[in-house]
């Protein structure tokens, strides 16, 4: 064999292993396209502009991971299915609450996260939770709000902070979500539905104002349509029968869901959580508080942590009444939020039928 053709089958073994690499690589970058989280330029670049038109800020990872010391589990204020919130302490002084998502995580987190910007930077309204900016670094979407110190209801009705609330700060909340409910649903050229109202998602500011959060799974309805069918997203124990078992989606899912949430700041009961005693099975709180009311004895569903002399025992029973209507089985026999901010502050009883639901 000449030089020649040993310098030639040389070349070509060079060439088949840097022909073979290539091959390799661009089927590993075909792959890793592949798996990359589906978001458009488009998508982001549709975030961009409608953010800058809101003027919400777009953070810098970097400032954000300074923030919050590196994302450090002693900054955590709570963690959901699908992220973590973190307190944030910004370089200029300012303290935020800052979300962090992962895409690696669900699915559906890209489509969350553009819904929440989209939706909620046109929304400006005492009682919602207001979204300062955002930030987006490969898997990471992240969200950042307004900080609120006093974190979330559940805390004060069910957590540690539990017989905290007195009757006329519990009344204040449940009034203040209703306002908050009406603007979604009434008052902007637009309507919105949460789809996620439960006391985690209602946050407290320092004088305990209720401010709802959380606009993740929020959805646009449009004017021509009374609802839509969407697949069922939210949470079980505040969710509307027709959206629940059909899909059917109105703003009464939001009222409904409101209601349970009423009779749970009245009561400190969890709306899904099955009491037992002495081995005996109990009752879920929305079935309790119906028979309570069927038999003339509503006020047995307040929560023993209330002193008697705090409040007005016919002004709470007008409250259970609201709570219960709207959840009544039938969507078109829950009032509208503007009509339950009507009957909260109208001094009267409530002279709308109830119409009990059959457990």
């Amino acid at each position: 064999m000449t030089a020649f053709s040993g310098s030639r089958d040389k070349g070509a073994i060079i060439g088949e292993v840097f022909g073979g690499a290539a091959f390799a690589f661009i089927l590993l970058a075909l792959f890793a396209w592949i798996r990359l989280p589906k978001t458009t330029k488009a998508s982001i670049g549709d975030i961009i502009e409608a953010t800058n038109l809101n003027g919400l800020v777009t953070y810098n990872y970097n400032e954000l991971e300074y923030a919050t010391n590196n994302f450090r589990e002693q900054n955590k204020l709570g963690e959901g299915g699908f992220g973590a919130v973190y307190k944030g302490n910004l370089k200029n002084g300012k303290v935020v609450a800052i979300k962090k998502l992962n895409l690696c995580s669900s699915k559906r987190i890209q489509e969350d996260f553009e819904s929440e910007v989209k939706l909620i930077s046109n929304v400006h309204h005492r009682n919602l939770i207001r979204l300062l900016g955002w930030c987006i670094k490969d898997y990471d979407r992240i969200l950042v709000y307004e900080y609120m110190e006093n974190n979330s209801l559940d805390k004060f009705i069910f957590g540690k902070r539990k017989g905290f609330l007195n009757w006329k700060q519990r009344y204040d909340i449940i009034l203040g979500m209703a306002r908050g409910l009406a603007y979604l649903h009434e008052e902007l050229h637009i309507r919105i539905v949460h789809r996620d109202i439960k006391p985690n998602n209602i946050l407290l500011d320092d004088d305990l104002q209720p401010k709802i959060a959380d606009f993740g799974l929020a959805r646009l309805l449009h004017e021509e349509k009374y609802h839509l069918s969407a697949n069922f997203a939210g949470t079980l124990g505040y969710a509307a029968p027709e959206y629940a078992i059909h899909g059917q989606l109105s703003e009464k899912v939001d009222v409904y869901s409101y209601g349970v949430v009423v009779l749970e700041i009245i009561s400190g009961q969890k709306s899904k959580e099955l009491k037992v005693n002495d081995d005996v099975e109990g009752e879920f709180l929305l079935q309790k508080a119906w028979k309570l009311y069927a038999s003339g004895t509503p006020l047995e569903l307040v929560d023993n942590t209330l002193e008697s002399n705090d409040y007005d025992a016919e002004e709470v029973k007008k409250i259970i009444e609201i709570g219960l209507l709207c959840t009544q089985e039938s969507a078109t026999l829950r009032p509208t939020m503007s009509e339950v901010i009507g009957l909260l502050q109208y001094r009267g009883l409530l002279e709308r039928p109830l119409i009990p639901i059959l457990f």
